[in-house]
Parts: C-alpha cells; structure tokens; sequence
C-alpha cells in the first residue's frame, strides 16, 4: 500500500526541505508519483512505507537503485493510466501543464473529522488537568550537575546516533538527592532519555538510555493515571515530509512505546505538509509536548484527554491547499478548468499509487491471489523485475531467482520489514509447500491491498466504459444507491437523478451490476482473467471479496483558486499552521514576477484522490512513466 517523491506535470525542479532523521533523496529518485488519498481517508502512498526505514546500513542508502540505469529509463517498464483504465474526462476545457509538488510544502493537507471541523494545529499548551504538581525549582543546581562532555554524549545518544547504547556518569557524592539531580537533568534536557541507577564495584552510577531502545520496551515503566482523567490523549500532528506510519514509528522510539497504542483516522501523504488528528492511550500531554523540542519537521499540539481512541475511516474527510507552479494557462483557462472542477467535480479513478510503480503492477498480484494460484503469487512478489528499487532488493531478487532459497535471499535484505522480507521469512518457517501460511506473515492491511487493487482496476476500467457509452447522463440500468441498497433504476427514475448520485460496483458477492450492457463487461474483464463473477468466495476467508459501492463522479466542496505570481522557485507559498504559530508573516506574491502558480484549495470525501482532481484540471497524465518521460524531455 504505501511513496512519496515529487509528482511532476511535467517537469520537475526536485527541492525540499530536509528533516533531521534523513538524508537527502539522490536526484534519481525524485520523480516518483505521490498520490493523495487511499482506501478509508487515507493519503499515503504505502508503496513506499520501506523508505528511509530506520535501521538500514548506510552503505545500502547510497546504492539505491540497480546499477546502470538512469531513472527514466528504469521508468519506460511502469504503468501508464491507459494501463488501469483512467481514460476519461468529464469536461472538454483545454488542459495546461505545471509542476505539482516541486517542493513539499506545495502540497498542505488538513485532515476533517467526523463533526466536520477542519484540523488545525493552533495551540501548543497543555490542558490544565494534564500539568503535574511542580517539585520545588533548583535550576542552578539542575544546570550544573552535567558537564559539558557529559551533555555532548546525552545528546548524541538522544538524536539516535548510538540509540542501543548509554551514557553513564557517575555519582560520586553518593546522596539520594544528588542523584535526583542527575535524574532530573537528563530528563529535563533530553527527552526521549531514561535513566536508572546502577551500582558497579561499590560505585554508584545513573545510566541513560535511549527510550527506543530494545531493554526500554521490554520493561517499559508504568505511570499512575487519574480516573478522572480520559484513557487517551489526542492531539495533533503536523508532520512534514514524512508518511503517518512513519512519524508514529519515530513517535513510539522516542517515547518508548509500541506503535499500536497510537490510534488514527486515516493515513496521509509523506510528501507533503499534513495536520491530522492522533490518539494515544495513557500517555501525558506533558511527555507529548516534550517532543516539540527534539524533533525536527514534526510540532504536536492542541491537547485534550478522551475516553476513546480514533477508528481508521471515521473522519469526514481532507481539505487540501495545492499550489501548481510555473503553469503554461492563461486566466480563462484556469478559469473554465476551476469552474468545472468546482460545478461538476471529476471521475472518481481510483489513482496510480494504488497500482505500484514497478513493472509488477500489484493487481497482478491480487488476480492470482484471486485465483487461489500461490506460485504465481510469490513469483510475481520475489522475481527480478525493471524499475526503480533499492539494490539490496535487487540482490535479493537475483538471489531467489538463482536459488529459490529463502533463508539465502533473505540474507541479501538488511531490512526485513519489507513485503519481500516478511514473506521469505514465511517461506523460510513453512516451507514452500505451505505457501498460503507463510503469505500471511505478511501484514493483513499489505496482503488486502493486493485483492483491492485489482477490485480498483475493474472499477476504472468499466466506469470509462460507462462514461464512453452514456456519457454523463443516468440511463435505465444505473445503479442508484437508497439507504445502502443498490438499486436499478427505470427509465422513468434516470430522469429524475443527476449523474452525481451514480454508483458502478467493485466486483464481489454481495453486488449488483449494472442491468445495461456495461453490466455484462464486468463478467467478461474477470472471465478473461480466469475468475467467475458469482463465485468471489475464497477459500481463504480474508481474500472473499464482499464488493462495494462508489460514486462515479465527485465533486469537490468549499473549492477556490488564485494564479499567483512569484519570481523565487525556492520560497513557500503557502502559510502553515506552524508558521501562523511562530507569527510568521504569510508569503507576500510579487504581482510581477516572472513564474506563475495556480493555488487552489477543495475538500474531498474519504477514498478519493486529490491527483484525480488535479488531473481534471490539467488534463494531464499523472502516471509515474508519462512524469518522467515529460521530464526527460524538458531537461534535455
């Protein structure tokens, strides 16, 4: 599921900012599609989620991509939308090229809750019932009990530069309250830092330790919690350039905790800026707002305690700030594209990042999981193929196609979380006779996106046949949704509905289909593919496709736009939640400078994607391959 570089139309100018915990991208990796939105509100690109996994060798960073290959060419073998059925429009204004998401902060994404109120990150204090009783204040004391050495070696320890080892000093005036001093110190000055008391041949020593650290989560430490107080704390997450799986992964490390005691309504994008809401059981606002002093491109705030956690898929929504910069449209025409973005929204496609970037495109993958054909499932997910990976996955690639050996390409992998290193690690326990078991050592969420993503290229591919043949207009036959009911509709009632109420299904059980000839194309598309439509039950209960419903056309709300103009590609031209914090003034458009850029905001449901509006009004390609390939050819 899972990516997260630049999505260039056409080309690309590659700047972003930098946070702390990663490296800058080499140039051949910044052109990679980044979508908007996934299944359950969700806006990252999960393809993606091994990137700057943390833990990898630093000489695999550097060998990135297979050797030999530019990343163009590496794209020539990635999909195309004509390859997964994006093919129409819904209206006939004259596209305009631009760059979307030359940097990141082009890209702003506020999360809508289920109330409907737009997150915001406007308040970094702590709620009163969250503050604890303040000890007596010796700060003198406190500052000097470190020396500088000591402080230099607690705060590399802290920035993860040796986060399995610790920091010993000893206490020679070996008093309770000098090493409640010591305690309080390191504590005050690092969070993220342990401490604990250690007696070695007579002498005492308080030992820091990373609270990410293997011994911290094994024994982490238990804090009394008020019955008064609500079971979790939620706050908000303003993250930049980072995807939501990963921020609550650095979250957890520094906070000595398991990833899973964090709770979330969807997913967002890692390239971009984006403001969502998170839940986490029994921890303080004060230890949360501690963060805010150690990490970089990361600020939480807004604090409050609830008696309950967040459910994936219940918010509303997202609210999306988009600037597209250096745009070859005039006013009228960015004008006639908002227009009908604005008044007739745009076809519900599912986007490319739910596809894959390689040339094993991940519906591939769930047709054969769909057939119950289990060789050719490992096949399609371990074999060699073009496209651009990291070299230890290439490695492993060729390890397994020479030797068919798990436990031998496993070793070619320094990171094991991948989907290629969960399932050797199955093949490797099972055996290769018990294929279906060691496939589902592979996360649930990862194996079912499989299933989807082939669901998602039936629906786009029959949904442009129904556009080809109808237009955008109900006929007898459409499927119209009543209270969760599907329902066929008559002649007579096409006449009363606009094609905004619309559904196609995904194929499944638990579905109807259409009573015109497009119905019948669903049957044909899975018979070719060697499946039968009535029999969508797997023997394996997790791969049963039930089917659903999604409207075919969206239009967007609370939709605005304003070409600006700007003469430096380096500056922010949007204002963030963090810089309205710090009272930083917004951008200032210099009414005469040389580039121009559409800034456009709009809100969209759960599971729709931003890229397909934005397609709308471009009427451009958004592929990874067709990107690159304009990108070649406007450097060269």
């Amino acid at each position: 599921m899972e990516q997260p570089e630049p999505m260039l139309v056409p080309p690309q100018g590659g700047e972003k900012r930098v946070c702390s915990e990663e490296e800058e991208d080499p140039p051949n990796k910044r052109l990679r599609v980044d979508d908007a939105q996934n299944k359950g509100g969700q806006n990252s690109d999960q393809l993606d989620k091994d990137e700057d996994e943390k833990g990898e060798p630093e000489e695999d960073k550097s060998n990135g991509e297979a050797d030999g290959e530019t990343f163009a060419d590496m794209m020539k073998h990635g999909l195309t939308e004509l390859d997964v059925g994006i093919l129409k429009f819904v209206s006939d204004h004259q596209g305009f090229s631009g760059i979307l998401k030359e940097r990141y902060s082009d890209f702003v994404v506020h999360e809508i809750n289920k109330e409907g109120k737009t997150v915001q990150l406007d308040d970094l204090s702590i709620p009163p019932e969250a503050e604890e009783v303040p000890e007596p204040e010796q700060p003198a004391e406190v500052e000097e009990v470190l020396t500088e050495e000591q402080k230099t070696q607690l705060g590399e320890l802290q920035l993860f530069k040796n986060k399995e080892g610790d920091v010993s000093i000893e206490v020679a005036d070996d008093t309770k309250e000098k090493r409640t001093l010591v305690h309080k110190a390191v504590k005050t000055q690092f969070p993220g830092l342990e401490t604990k008391t250690e007696e070695r041949e007579g002498r005492k020593f308080i030992v820091a330790y990373h609270a990410a650290g293997k011994k911290a989560l094994a024994a982490p430490r238990k804090h009394s919690w008020p019955k008064n107080r609500g079971s979790f704390c939620h706050f908000v997450l303003y993250k930049e350039n980072k995807d939501t799986m990963d921020a609550i992964n650095v979250l957890s490390k520094f906070l000595r905790l398991r990833p899973n005691v964090f709770s979330y309504m969807g997913t967002k994008d890692k390239r971009a800026i984006t403001v969502q809401e998170i839940a986490v059981l029994k921890i303080t606002a004060e230890r949360l707002s501690h963060l805010n002093k150690c990490l970089m491109n990361f600020k939480l705030g807004n604090f409050c305690y609830k008696n309950h956690p967040l459910k994936l898929g219940e918010l509303q929504g997202n609210h999306f700030t988009v600037v597209i910069r250096n745009i070859s449209g005039t006013e009228e025409q960015v004008q006639q594209a908002m227009t009908s973005l604005k008044e007739t929204g745009f076809i519900n496609y599912y986007g490319m990042q739910r596809f894959g970037t390689t040339a094993v495109p991940t519906y591939h993958v769930g047709r054969a999981i769909l057939k119950n054909d289990w060789k050719e499932v490992v096949d399609l997910i371990l074999k060699p193929r073009p496209g651009a990976e990291k070299g230890y996955l290439v490695r492993c690639r060729e390890e397994w196609a020479k030797t068919q050996d798990p436990e031998a390409a496993l070793k070619k992998l320094p990171v094991k979380r991948c989907v290629e290193g969960q399932l050797l690690r199955g093949l490797s326990m099972y055996g290769q006779k018990n294929i279906v078991t060691a496939f589902g050592l592979i996360p649930r969420n990862n194996r079912l996106m499989y299933i989807h993503s082939y669901q998602s290229v039936v629906w786009n591919t029959m949904v442009s046949r129904r556009i080809e043949a109808f237009g955008l207009k109900p006929v007898e036959g459409d499927l119209l949704l009543k209270g969760g009911t599907a329902h066929v509709l008559s002649a007579e009632e096409a006449e009363r509905h606009s094609i905004h109420d619309i559904v196609m299904p995904l194929p499944g059980f638990d579905v109807i289909y259409p009573s015109h000839h497009v119905g019948k194309g669903y049957r044909e598309m899975l018979a070719a593919d060697g499946l039968d439509i009535d029999k969508m039950r797997h023997k394996v209960k997790d791969y049963s496709l039930a089917g659903a419903y999604r409207r075919i056309i969206i239009r967007p709300s609370d939709v605005s736009w304003e070409v600006i103009q700007y003469d430096d590609p380096r500056i922010s031209l949007v204002h963030t939640d963090v810089e309205k914090l710090e009272d930083k003034l917004a951008p200032v458009y210099n009414k005469e400078g040389k580039y121009q850029a559409l800034r456009m905001e709009f809100s969209l449901p759960p599971s729709t994607y931003a890229t397909m509006a934005i397609r709308e009004v471009l009427k451009m390609d958004t592929s990874i391959k067709n990107q690159t390939q304009l990108n070649t050819t406007w450097f060269n």
